[in-house]
């Protein structure tokens, strides 16, 4: 069985936010990627469409999660889900940091603003 140690997790850091990588490929996965995204206040998110559906369930602080120009505010114990082919950013306007748990099929990818695209290594 493939456990995954939070000491052993790789981070990474792009667009004022870290990703630390727990389920991936590269740990054993088949199908899935988990990962936990921290953001620090008065964070202003990098738009990007995402290619594969994404979801997002929030473990402290506050979000605001825009998909397609919608903005919603996310509380601890708040999810969402942003389907295929729509443009994301998560904000963290709030005084303290924020973090989520993200999950998506093996295979996302996402588009940036200027077309650039991106498999992050968090989710490869």
């Amino acid at each position: 069985m493939p456990v995954i140690r939070a000491a052993e997790a790789q981070v990474h850091e792009m667009h004022n936010a870290r990703f630390t990588s727990y389920i991936r490929p590269e740990t054993g996965s088949t199908e899935l990627c988990v990962w936990q995204t921290g953001i620090d206040p008065g964070t202003v998110g990098v738009g990007h469409k995402i290619l594969r559906e994404e979801a997002f369930v929030v473990i402290r602080g506050t979000v605001t999660l825009h998909i397609d120009g919608e903005a919603s505010a996310l509380e601890p114990g708040d999810a969402a889900i942003a389907p295929a082919g729509s443009t994301i950013s998560l904000d963290n306007t709030g005084s303290e940091p924020a973090a989520l748990v993200v999950t998506v099929p093996v295979g996302f990818a996402a588009e940036l603003a200027d077309g650039t695209r991106l498999t992050p290594p968090w989710a490869s």
